[in-house]
């Protein structure tokens, strides 16, 4: 998406205007990307008058293509400065140059990373080199175009505050600026030298605009790379705070030491990059000499990954990477180096089949490992069992005497990096209240449909292209096909379609079988795992009633597990009970309808609820469905709304 796009004549009359942090800002509003705060605006008034510096008075023709704050495709990242054109063998070229206002920065011990000063105090950064050369990475990962038509991309970073200290450019980020040269305060003229070295003629060929509406490649997947990874090859470019908690944590398993366990808390919500992150971990910690396991409860991200690995490594090798979180309850202290917990919000207190083995999962995993990291997304804990909150995490790493360290991922790279589509889902399901209230500007690719078998038709189109499309459903219907192998399970006879689940026929593998688009899965076997496209089917157990989003736990089926013990709960504390229940009803839905890289389409079984939906896409709905979104009103309402009788199946 580009945000501000003019020529290097249009840009220096914006500047000599005084006018273009406010055109640039305006922009950003009309484009639904509203959250510009005050030093922002500041630091492009700041950033650019040195831009304008480098560009007046340089050989960099005068139709040179210029872009502002371009959003890379597939992320919720921007580019601060882009210049296009044609190098001195006309062949087509971009630079990318990384803005900075810093003044000073400190060395760490880490890769790439730097210590510097902002609003709120010190924190580790990637170098300003590393996170050029990374943006140049992810828009040559994402855009065909760029591939295609073999557009040479240049990165580096200028920091025109910043004098020469000996820090930012020590011979310990030697790597990264050959990667992407640095610039500094008293460099305008080593920049224009760089910029005129790779932009010789004018952009005559709408370099930008091409870019900007080329194809653009779906985000890697993690399963279909991990052959690859394993061999020690670099599929994934880790960006700014995922470079950060990387590192963070290789030092951390590096200096570890029996005597003294580190926890690491790793927050993060859909598609921040959690899994990928602790592949790449797994793969380096194992490199290092060092023993780790990537740990989860779902058994489908571990099939997944276990069928992608066949034939490429022995059987009891896979199983010594990937295994479930119920693995450790005789483990002896301190028996790994490093334990990787992906989907630590699911984790369970009680291990095996029946519940029965053990004392606590989170007490046994960091009892087993000098470092345990918990990757959570507390918003995405479904089931009663679930017991992964930062707090219980929290409260047994202090009984093991452990370092606690808590960090946090915020770059979205599923949902076409729409960090908008997110906000807006949170608030359309009554998760938490945000500002976003519309999809207007969201770029991604939100449907309401009006029957199940429109949705189902379209998802089935879409699974042609790659297999990377399926459908999905709240639990609220019975396996019925697990016993009769003829019959289907989800019926929704006035629009005469019917569904069987997943389970019967393909079970964990699911999600990558050819053949199993004509099924449906369900949270149980989509969550951890992503999709290009997902098809929802909303049952009656999340329901719209008189403007207010309710959870209905008797639409449910009586055979999922989810909310097993709802009943007893509500009898000794019906409060507890009530808001436990809606948070997993809500957060099942939101975990659903987020597996979805480039698209998310619905279909509501209540008519009501289906125009909801569709109202909140364009923002028209009526105030009534955004004044109650406290929790203990909404779970008033879902009492009241509550059918008596058992909703059919």
């Amino acid at each position: 998406m580009i945000i501000y796009s003019s020529d290097k004549v249009g840009f220096c009359s914006d500047i000599l205007q005084g006018s273009i942090e406010d055109k640039i800002h305006k922009l950003m509003q009309q484009r639904g990307l509203h959250r510009v705060g005050a030093s922002e605006v500041r630091s492009w008034e700041n950033s650019l008058k040195y831009m304008h510096l480098v560009m007046e008075g340089s050989r960099i023709p005068g139709s040179a293509g210029i872009s502002i704050e371009y959003h890379i495709p597939n992320s919720g990242k921007r580019i601060d400065f882009i210049i296009s054109g044609k190098d001195k063998d006309e062949k087509e070229s971009v630079v990318i140059i990384e803005l900075k206002q810093w003044q000073e920065a400190k060395k760490t011990d880490k890769p790439s990373i730097v210590t510097t000063r902002f609003l709120h105090g010190e924190r580790e950064v990637p170098h300003p080199s590393y996170q050029a050369w990374s943006y140049s990475r992810l828009l040559e990962d994402f855009n065909e175009t760029v591939q295609e038509d073999e557009i040479s991309i240049r990165p580096c970073a200028f920091l025109h505050n910043y004098p020469n200290d000996g820090v930012i450019n020590d011979t310990f980020y030697r790597e990264d600026i050959e990667k992407a040269p640095l610039f500094l305060k008293n460099d305008i003229l080593k920049l224009r030298e760089f910029v005129e070295r790779w932009v010789r003629f004018g952009d005559d060929s709408n370099l930008l605009y091409r870019i900007d509406n080329g194809k653009i490649r779906p985000s890697k997947s993690l399963a279909n790379h991990m052959v690859s990874l394993l061999k020690g090859n670099k599929e994934f470019t880790l960006i700014d705070e995922q470079k950060v908690v990387y590192e963070s944590i290789l030092s951390l398993v590096g200096k570890s030491r029996e005597k003294s366990k580190d926890v690491i808390i790793v927050e993060g919500g859909p598609g921040t990059g959690k899994t990928v992150l602790a592949v790449n971990l797994l793969v380096e910690i194992l490199n290092r000499g060092k023993l780790c396991q990537y740990v989860t409860k779902n058994a489908a991200p571990r099939a997944v990954y276990e069928a992608k690995l066949a034939g490429h490594m022995k059987k009891s090798q896979i199983s010594n990477l990937f295994i479930g979180s119920g693995s450790f309850t005789e483990a002896s202290e301190n028996t790994f180096d490093a334990l990787l917990v992906d989907e630590a919000h699911r984790l369970n207190e009680k291990s095996g089949l029946f519940s029965n083995l053990g004392e606590n999962q989170i007490k046994e995993l960091i009892t087993a490992a000098k470092v345990s990291v918990f990757f959570i997304d507390e918003d995405q804990r479904v089931t009663l069992k679930d017991i992964g909150r930062k707090e219980e995490i929290v409260r047994w790493a202090m009984f093991h005497g452990a370092n606690v360290h808590e960090m946090e991922l915020t770059s979205q790279f599923r949902c076409n990096g729409a960090d908008g589509y997110l906000a807006w889902l949170d608030n359309t399901l009554g998760v938490r209240e945000t500002a976003n209230q519309s999809m207007d500007g969201v770029d991604y690719d939100f449907q309401v449909f009006d029957s199940p078998k429109d949705l189902y038709n379209t998802i089935f189109e879409r699974n042609k292209v790659s297999n990377r499309a399926r459908m999905v459903a709240g639990y609220c219907w019975d396996w019925k096909s697990k016993k009769d192998s003829e019959g289907y399970d989800i019926e929704i006879p006035e629009h005469r379609f019917k569904m069987k689940w997943n389970l019967a026929s393909y079970a964990s593998l699911w999600i990558i079988d050819p053949n199993s688009v004509t099924e449906a899965g369900c949270i149980h076997t989509s969550q951890g795992l992503e999709l290009d496209y997902i098809g929802v089917i909303v049952g009656p157990d999340l329901l719209v009633r008189n403007g207010l989003v309710v959870t209905v736990p008797e639409g449910r089926s009586k055979m999922d597990q989810s909310i097993k013990g709802y009943k007893s709960l509500s009898k000794k504390n019906p409060e507890q009970a009530s808001k436990l229940v809606d948070g997993i009803i809500r957060n099942t839905y939101r975990a659903l309808m987020t597996r979805g890289m480039k698209g998310c389409y619905i279909f509501c079984t209540d008519p009501e609820t289906n125009a909801y939906f569709k109202e909140c896409l364009g923002g028209a709905v009526s105030q009534k469905y955004t004044s109650n979104r406290g929790m203990s009103k909404v779970a008033d309402a879902a009492k009241k709304y509550r059918p008596k009788k058992k909703v059919s199946r």
